[in-house]
């Protein structure tokens, strides 16, 4: 699984988790420009704020993996986690793992 879409499935996985409430389902929203990919994922529940924990290996793999991360409030009663990904470096590093695998 690439970085971003194991961004992908560990947001989605969260706002599973501890952003669900009954009858509502969480929204994936990706933008793209020519220098970055936005990962966006809304729940219902902003009044749960994720962190990082000592508990959880999540977000940590988000913060590994992402340039920027982060938490926006709203609209109430919604919160959406987002993630940035540089797609100049993850070219690069695709270029990079190219070139080992032909050595």
């Amino acid at each position: 699984m690439t970085g971003p879409a194991q961004i992908v499935a560990e947001l989605a996985s969260n706002a599973v988790t501890h952003g669900r409430v009954p009858g509502r389902d969480f929204r994936l929203a990706l933008s793209v420009t020519p220098e970055s990919l936005l990962i966006e994922v809304t729940d219902p529940r902003g009044d749960r704020i994720p962190e990082i924990r000592e508990a959880g290996y999540g977000l940590v793999l988000v913060e590994a993996l992402a340039n920027r991360w982060g938490v926006r409030e709203g609209p109430v009663p919604c919160k959406a986690v987002w993630a940035e990904v540089s797609l100049a470096s993850a070219s690069r590093g695709a270029a990079i793992r190219r070139a080992q695998g032909a050595s």
